[in-house]
């Protein structure tokens, strides 16, 4: 299957899942102990795969999304008939993958459950009952949708426990593509330098060469006993910027004179170089006024604050959700401040500082909290999210960009590298998981 095609399949069976209803790969096949008497009228059996069933009608109804979602992208399909041998294969896989991942000895309890169901319908922002009712009208029974769901989240965790469990990520890798980084990201960089210009003609005798040279060196001796560098650059500097204290701006490296970058690139901001630079101009004093890391070594922090209400017997997840909701009104309205309202109602320890959580980096919250926090822009409300702690409203403070320190860039190198290596790993695994399930086609009837 190629790329383009696998994506628009996730994309169709990602839409099934949201609208309703589970992916195909998890619908209501009946068991290969049933007899195709039992199928529905029309429906035969394309292939059983350990003790699970492939359809015809599951291929036609996965078909029928992938084109969907094909005319939404403008993305061109194959051949019907080819299109349909590599759905079919796909869903092969797939019931494979279930029934490996059942043999794993792993188990989703009905709370974790319970949660899934609830995230499905705060997706679809409908109700528990409502989301009830709209499975039953697809004709989706709701006691198969619960254990249709249990698998495919049994599935996702075994496959992203022996995948990544099959990932190796050297030493020597990291510190390679680290290197590689810094390299890219040194012409990235940004610096904005100050510089105080004692100007030498050309062909300038040495007497003169000398009396140049000493009257940078004065300058310099002057900002390093620490006087202001702008002005003495507007006492002393002979270059065009030093009404504006002698700062070239923000620019990237390969915007400046090598010979400049190369001199400050160990400076901290507001040092001083130690020596002075000798040029086709003259001499030049140099000063690092700011340095700002290309994209490579920095990351976005987000400071936020949350409501949190947990899910008991007396307050159930939709109840939640209308509270949260209502909270949500009243801030937008003016008549309550969301700091207020996490101190008197948040459920965890951030509310006594008004539901405060600080500056954040990323991967510090679960991933259905921080997708939603990720999205929001600053000053930003959410609508109520579903995670496993309860239902949040999250609010967005400011966001800043801050530079990695050397553990969290090895740790964003290893993460890169684990991403790089994680689609090979995949493929790898649902080639043996298949393998060793037994797959037996069947031709359509006559």
């Amino acid at each position: 299957m190629t790329d383009a095609l696998r994506s628009i399949v996730v994309a169709a069976v990602a839409v099934g899942a949201l609208a309703g209803q589970v992916p195909q790969s998890f619908a209501q096949a009946p068991r290969a102990a049933a007899s195709s008497a039992s199928l529905r009228s029309g429906d035969f059996i394309l292939a059983v795969v350990n003790q699970e069933l492939v359809t015809a009608r599951e291929v036609e109804q996965r078909l029928a999304r992938v084109r969907e979602n094909a005319a939404r992208t403008k993305t061109t399909l194959p051949p019907e008939t080819e299109l349909r041998r590599q759905l079919l294969d796909l869903l092969i896989d797939e019931r494979a993958q279930i029934s490996h991942a059942r043999e794993s000895g792993q188990r989703i309890d009905d709370s974790e459950l319970d949660r899934a169901v609830g995230t499905v319908a705060s997706q679809n922002q409908v109700t528990l009952a409502q989301l009830r009712q709209k499975l039953a009208e697809d004709g989706v029974d709701y006691a198969r949708f619960r254990k249709n769901l249990r698998d495919q989240i049994l599935v996702e965790r075994v496959r992203d426990r022996e995948v990544q469990a099959r990932i190796r990520i050297p030493d020597t890798e990291i510190e390679a593509l680290i290197a590689k980084q810094r390299a890219e990201s040194s012409n990235r960089a940004e610096y904005n330098i100050a510089q105080i210009l004692v100007t030498v003609p050309e062909n300038a005798s040495e007497e003169l060469v000398a009396e140049r040279k000493a009257r940078a060196e004065s300058a310099m001796a002057r900002v390093k006993s620490g006087e202001s560098f702008a002005t003495v650059a507007l006492e002393i500097s002979e270059d065009a910027n030093k009404a504006q204290g002698s700062s070239l701006g923000l620019r990237t490296a390969d915007r400046l004179p090598d010979v400049f970058v190369e001199r400050v690139r160990g400076l901290k901001s507001g040092q001083i170089a130690d020596a002075l630079l000798r040029t086709g101009a003259g001499f030049h004093v140099l000063k690092l006024v700011e340095r700002r890391e290309g994209q490579a070594f920095s990351i976005t922090e987000t400071r936020s604050r949350h409501i949190l209400l947990k899910i008991t017997a007396q307050l159930d997840q939709a109840a939640a959700v209308r509270r949260l909701n209502d909270f949500k009104r009243r801030v937008q309205d003016g008549s309550s401040s969301f700091e207020q309202l996490a101190k008197d109602n948040s459920e965890d320890g951030s509310a006594s500082q008004g539901g405060e959580l600080g500056w954040t980096s990323p991967g510090t919250f679960v991933p259905e909290f921080e997708e939603v926090m990720n999205r929001l822009p600053v000053g930003g409300i959410s609508d109520p999210v579903v995670s496993r702690f309860g239902v949040h409203l999250i609010k967005v403070d400011e966001r800043r960009q801050a530079t990695l320190d050397a553990k969290q860039e090895r740790d964003q190198a290893r993460n890169a590298l684990r991403e790089k290596k994680y689609e090979e790993a995949y493929a790898e695994w649902t080639r043996e998981v298949r393998a060793r399930a037994y797959v037996e086609l069947r031709d359509p009837p006559q």
